[in-house]
């Protein structure tokens, strides 16, 4: 019968673990990315009465109860914060803390510091890659991760333009000369960032010939006049197109080169490529009986440009948004999968860190190997459900009342069991 006493004290005790957990759950209905606990009960080692044969068997109250974290999908949630991050499927975000251990998380709520190091909400550096060269934004996934670095506050330097194209469709009712006269622009730019507005002008020479040359403002170039457009060399030929108005000459893959040395900017020379072909083989100059006229055009270089906010994209990519529209990716997160996440350990502000159980997290792109997606813009919310959290605190205070009452019984009759003497 004394036995009750320690049986019924450890379902107190156990029960008043689970009050705890709940209690748990609910102070972190809001948290980004917690994820619920859910206890699980187990009884103690049972007693055979009697032969031993299992006729009559007493148990010694309950142990410890298991808990076990839920790692189910919260609901994902639009936020404002261009850094803010959430994680669509299985994974965690990578992180290092202060003493360089690295630590997982679900919450996705990023900030930068001062020197652009990537970082939760709570200071620990977000793991990934950083582009080799954000200018360009060139990333090697390959690699080893390490901290994300971001161009806070940085310029984008220039890049120098090394190729142009344009479309445009060349009249071919035109009559050879003044009449048939057409001219298109293209913009480029220097070492330093200057642009130039060349002018390739055409005029048809013959049938299914049109003669060609690229012409630069003249104060632009070191010998030239101001006001007068400057012809630069070797930048002049024909060209020749088949009946069905399709360019034939130049050949495929035999680019026009436009050679323009002595900048006045103090720039290095341009050297340019025009190509009048597409990556198919296909002339980007037409002959048709339609009016001359211009349909696009591009070129590769940029201008410097200031740098105007990092935002957080779809994929976990990190683009970088300058003041010339240009976007460019200058980061990327990674993510890691564990098989069985459950035996993570709570590590504090919404981190885990592995146990001995914990099977070794594999590391990589998002959308790869099993792990999930991200999804930019999104906060993952807490799993825990309200209701049934406030069910399981009425289930179990219930069981601590009623185990309670096992004491004050045992204890009327041990009081019983003593008067026998008197």
């Amino acid at each position: 019968m004394f036995t009750s006493f320690s049986t019924a004290l450890s379902a107190l005790n156990a029960t008043s673990t689970a009050v705890d957990v709940v209690g748990n759950n609910l102070a972190n209905l809001n948290t980004p990315g917690f994820k619920t606990n859910v206890v699980y009960f187990r009884d103690l080692v049972t007693q055979s009465l009697g032969a031993g044969l299992g006729e009559t068997q007493v148990g010694f109250g309950t142990g410890r109860p298991l808990t076990i974290r839920q790692f189910t999908q919260g609901a994902i949630q639009s936020s404002t914060g261009l850094l803010d991050a959430a994680v669509q499927g299985d994974g965690f975000f990578v992180a290092k803390n202060a003493q360089g251990n690295t630590i997982y998380t679900r919450a996705g709520n990023f900030q930068v510091d001062d020197f652009g190091n990537l970082k939760t909400n709570t200071g620990e550096l977000v793991q990934g890659w950083t582009a080799l060269d954000t200018t360009t934004g060139i990333l090697d996934t390959n690699g080893a991760i390490g901290d994300i670095v971001l161009p806070v506050g940085a310029a984008k330097q220039p890049i120098s333009s090394t190729q142009f194209t344009l479309d445009l469709n060349l009249n071919s009712s035109a009559i050879a000369g003044d009449t048939s006269k057409f001219s298109d622009t293209i913009k480029v730019y220097d070492s330093l960032g200057t642009t130039h507005v060349l002018t390739v002008h055409f005029e048809k020479a013959d049938a299914n010939q049109w003669t060609y040359n690229v012409t630069i403002p003249g104060e632009e170039i070191s010998g030239g006049t101001a006001g007068t457009p400057f012809d630069i060399s070797g930048a002049s030929g024909t060209l020749a197109f088949g009946t069905d108005g399709q360019l034939t000459s130049p050949t495929v893959g035999a680019p026009i080169p436009v050679a323009i040395p002595g900048l006045t900017t103090g720039a290095a020379d341009l050297n340019l490529e025009w190509n009048p072909f597409n990556s198919t083989g296909v002339g980007r100059i037409t002959q048709f009986g339609q009016p001359s006229a211009p349909s696009a055009s591009s070129q590769n270089g940029s201008a410097a440009a200031q740098l105007i906010r990092v935002g957080l994209a779809d994929g976990g990519k990190i683009l970088a948004q300058y003041s010339d529209g240009q976007q460019v990716v200058v980061g990327q997160v990674a993510m890691a999968s564990v098989r069985n996440p459950e035996s993570l350990i709570a590590a504090g502000n919404n981190n885990y860190q592995v146990s001995a159980r914990t099977a070794t997290p594999a590391i990589g792109l998002p959308n790869t190997g099993g792990r999930g997606d991200i999804v930019g813009g999104a906060i993952e919310s807490s799993t825990v459900d309200i209701a049934r959290e406030f069910t399981n605190l009425i289930v179990l205070q219930r069981g601590y009342q009623a185990n309670s009452r096992v004491i004050t019984t045992v204890d009327e009759l041990s009081q019983e069991t003593i008067n026998l003497k008197h």
